[in-house]
C-alpha cells in the first residue's frame, strides 16, 4: 500500500529518514525491553509493535513545545523528542536514575522538559486533563496546542464524553488522537461501539473528525498537523482516528493467542508501518535494502549501551518515598520516615501489616 506524502507538503529527505529511524528505534527498544521483562530484569512492559507510524506521525505533526497527554504505547514519541534512552529504561526499572523515582508503573515515562505529562493506566482520564490543559492555554492567550491520546477502548469511558464535550463547547485547542488498534485488551472494536468508526463520533460533539491510515506515517503526520494548525488559529478541537493494529499482546501480562485469529495478525503484519516506509523510501531512491541491517544494528547498540547505563544505577532508598510531597513535612510522615529508616534487613516485625 502506497504512503500518502501529499499530506505533508514540503517535507525534506532528512525528515523522511528521521521518521524511519524513529520508528525503527521504537521497534528495537520494545524488543529489547520485552526480553528484559521475560528475564525478570523489569516487572512489566507493553510494546507499540505495529503502531509506530501512529505514534511518531502524531508527535511529528505538532511542535515540540506542544503538550502531550499520553494514553498507552506513546513512549516512543517521548524518545523522538529527545528524552534519553537510559532514562526511559531506568523508568522501567524504577531505580535511582528514574526521574519519576519509581512512583509510576514501567513504561509510564514522562518529562516536563519534553512537554509530556505523566499518565495513568486508568482508561480515559487523560482526555479531561488534555481538555483542561488546552483550556488553560487558551485563557493564557498563548498558541500552545495539546495532543491527547486514547485507544479505541477509551471511547467507552465516561471521560471520553466529558473531555470531548467540554473541548467542543469551549473551543479548546486540543487534538484527540485515537490509536484504534482493533483490540481493547481482549475486546474487539466491533463489541466496543455501535458506531462504524471512532472518527464519526466527532459529529455529535460538533467538531471535525477524520479517520486515517494509522500505518502511514505521512497520513498521520499530515492529519495531526492540519488539526493542530486549525486549533492554533482558534478553530477548536479535532478527533482523529488512526486505523492501526497491535501486533503483540496488550502487555507482557497478556496472551493474545487466546482471543485473536492468527490469520488476522498475519494480515496486519503485511501492512507493517516500518516495512511500508522502507518500501516507500527505496522507491524514492532515498534508501537501499542493504542499509536496513546496519541501521538496526546501530540502534540496537545504542539501546544496549543505554541498558548498561540504566542497570548500573543505584537503587532508590526509603527516603525517596517521602520526598517531593510536602514543603513542610507533617509529623505523621516524619514518624513513618524514621520508622522506615530504623528498619534493618531481615526485620520481621512488620510482617502481615502495611508499614506506611
Amino acid at each position: 500500500m502506497a504512503l500518502d506524502e501529499s499530506r505533508v507538503p514540503g517535507i525534506t529527505d532528512g525528515e523522511r529518514i528521521r521518521l524511519l529511524e524513529a520508528m525503527v528505534r521504537i521497534r528495537v527498544t520494545d524488543t529489547r525491553l520485552l526480553n528484559m521483562q521475560r528475564q525478570g530484569r523489569i516487572g512489566f512492559y507493553g510494546t507499540a509493535t505495529g503502531e509506530e507510524a501512529s505514534v511518531i506521525g502524531s508527535f511529528a505533526g505538532v511542535r515540540d513545545t506542544d503538550w502531550v497527554l499520553p494514553a498507552l504505547r506513546q513512549g516512543g514519541g517521548l524518545i523522538y523528542r529527545g528524552f534519553p534512552l537510559e532514562l526511559y529504561i531506568a523508568q522501567c526499572i524504577g531505580n535511582g536514575m528514574d526521574i519519576l523515582k519509581g512512583r509510576q508503573m514501567p513504561v509510564h515515562a514522562a518529562s516536563r522538559k519534553h512537554h509530556v505529562v505523566s499518565w495513568s493506566s486508568v482508561i480515559g482520564t487523560q482526555l479531561t486533563h488534555a481538555t483542561g490543559v488546552a483550556m488553560a492555554a487558551k485563557i493564557k492567550g498563548d498558541d500552545t496546542v495539546v495532543l491527547g491520546f486514547l485507544g479505541d477502548g477509551a471511547t467507552s469511558a465516561a471521560e471520553f464524553h466529558v473531555g470531548l464535550n467540554f473541548a467542543a463547547v469551549y473551543e479548546a485547542p486540543v487534538v484527540f488522537l485515537c490509536q484504534n488498534n482493533q483490540w481493547a485488551i481482549s475486546v474487539p472494536f466491533s463489541r466496543q461501539s455501535g458506531s462504524a468508526s471512532v472518527a464519526e463520533k466527532a459529529e455529535a460533539y460538533g467538531m471535525p473528525g477524520e479517520r486515517v491510515d494509522g500505518n502511514d506515517v505521512f497520513a498521520v503526520m499530515g492529519a495531526v498537523r492540519e488539526a493542530a494548525g486549525r486549533a492554533r488559529d482558534g478553530g477548536g478541537p479535532t478527533l482523529i482516528e488512526c486505523l492501526t493494529y497491535r501486533q503483540m499482546g496488550h502487555s507482557s501480562s497478556d496472551d493474545p493467542t487466546r482471543y485473536r485469529d492468527p490469520e488476522e495478525v498475519e494480515e496486519w503484519k503485511r501492512r507493517d508501518p516500518i516495512d511500508r516506509m522502507l518500501t516507500h523510501l527505496v522507491a524514492r531512491g532515498l534508501w537501499s535494502p542493504e542499509q536496513t541491517a546496519p541501521l538496526e544494528a546501530r540502534i540496537n547498540a545504542e539501546v544496549g549501551a543505554a541498558i548498561r547505563i540504566a542497570e548500573a544505577a543505584e537503587p532508590l532508598t526509603a527516603d525517596d518515598v517521602f520526598t517531593d510531597i510536602y514543603a513542610d513535612v507533617p509529623w505523621n510522615l516524619k514518624e513513618q520516615a524514621e520508622a522506615v529508616r530504623g528498619r534493618k534487613a531481615g526485620d520481621r516485625d512488620w510482617e502481615g501489616a502495611f508499614p506506611l
